[in-house]
């Protein structure tokens, strides 16, 4: 199939337009001064958090097929912040364009991590906390929960977006490292605040770098700077109705990239498991840290205040 976009950018409001320059013009002026730390996964959630002070900023796209509608190219910026040793903080910006369509801002999410153990333990749990305000027209995937299914991004945007969500999303996340490997669980559950029952979703992760020895030198191709893995994630159904039927559900390997210059690339294709998931999901993602963001901003406002 011909992947041809065409999105009509014209009926994209001009605040939305601005939103993602802006966006895009902070991830590139963070580029020299980065330094990444990122997780492999793009679903699962590990319990290694962010250094305290240090900011991370990503952007993740994902393509997407859909046989009962057009194919889309949905992402999410993030922007996320070291706050404790055992509290991170992370903000995200949702968006897509659909083919023949058009492209749009669908909502944020705030996210919080805490580390209930500080010690790094056999098994170490995190409990996630995050917010959501997302329209019906959200086809980032960041998770299945319920009964999702493909059918559910079919319909056009200007129809998706007269629903709007407001949910609380919780996990469980158990995370574990082992002779260089890290593998994880997330126990997911999520609750709309003006309707509906709790619905129930899962991801799992396993993945280990290529070499586990680092080299004095910087390298680019070095094993230690690869990662492979593979992920597998979809939905558990209602609190009425637990099961693995009638949701979808993804196996997704990944191969993650870190680069001497402090870049972190990361590709994963995710393949549809049954009837109702999407066929193909393609996601990458490139992210920066900058790390002492903190001490910097305090050190600039220390000179603005002379």
């Amino acid at each position: 199939m011909k992947m041809e976009f065409i999105f009509n950018i014209e009926r994209t409001p001009v605040r939305t337009r601005a939103a993602l320059t802006l966006i895009a013009l902070l991830t590139l002026d963070s580029a020299s001064r980065a330094r990444a730390q990122e997780r492999p996964y793009f679903i699962t959630y590990t319990h290694h958090m962010e250094e305290p002070g240090a900011l991370e900023l990503a952007v993740n796209p994902v393509l997407g097929t859909q046989r009962e509608g057009e194919s889309f190219l949905a992402g999410w910026t993030e922007v996320e912040y070291g706050l404790k040793g055992w509290w991170t903080t992370e903000f995200y910006l949702d968006g897509q364009g659909t083919r023949h369509d058009s492209a749009l801002l669908t909502g944020y999410r705030w996210e919080n991590r805490f580390r209930l153990l500080l010690r790094e333990h056999r098994v170490n749990p995190v409990l996630y906390v995050e917010y959501e305000s997302l329209s019906g027209a959200d086809k980032t995937l960041l998770e299945v929960v319920g009964h999702d299914t493909e059918s559910d991004h079919a319909a056009p945007n200007l129809e998706a977006t007269a629903e709007r969500e407001h949910e609380v999303e919780t996990k469980l996340i158990l995370s574990s490292n082992f002779a260089g490997w890290n593998a994880s669980l997330n126990a997911i559950g999520e609750k709309n605040l003006s309707h509906a029952p709790w619905e129930f979703g899962y991801s799992l992760g396993i993945s280990r770098p290529l070499g586990l020895a680092a080299r004095p030198e910087a390298c680019t191709f070095c094993p230690e700077n690869l990662a492979l893995g593979v992920e597998l994630y979809g939905g558990l159904g209602t609190r009425q109705q637990l099961g693995f039927g009638g949701t979808s559900h993804y196996l997704a390997p990944l191969l993650c990239w870190s680069l001497p210059s402090g870049l972190t690339l990361r590709f994963s294709p995710s393949f549809g498991l049954n009837g109702v998931s999407h066929r193909l999901l393609l996601r990458w993602g490139v992210a920066y840290e900058v790390p002492g963001f903190a001490e910097r901003v305090g050190r600039m406002l220390g000179r603005t205040g002379r």
